[in-house]
């Protein structure tokens, strides 16, 4: 079954930033889609066994923090 995540990510503005959170997020076991909506900062996550602390340190090594 596909569990969604989502995360708040107030720091992301441009195109940049959509890249680098979703290269790192994406890298990570069981992710199947990453989706960076700009305008509402938000991180939509898809897969299967998603960590949350790892989801949270990825969003971190891109350089952003998740509220």
């Amino acid at each position: 079954m596909t569990e969604q995540a989502s995360y708040l990510v107030p720091g992301m503005t441009c195109e940049h930033c959509r890249q680098a959170v979703s290269s790192e997020i994406s890298k990570l076991p069981g992710v199947e889609s990453v989706l960076v909506d700009l305008e509402s900062k938000r991180v939509e996550v898809s897969g299967h066994e998603l960590d949350d602390a790892a989801l949270r340190a990825a969003i971190d090594e891109a350089g952003y923090e998740a509220a």
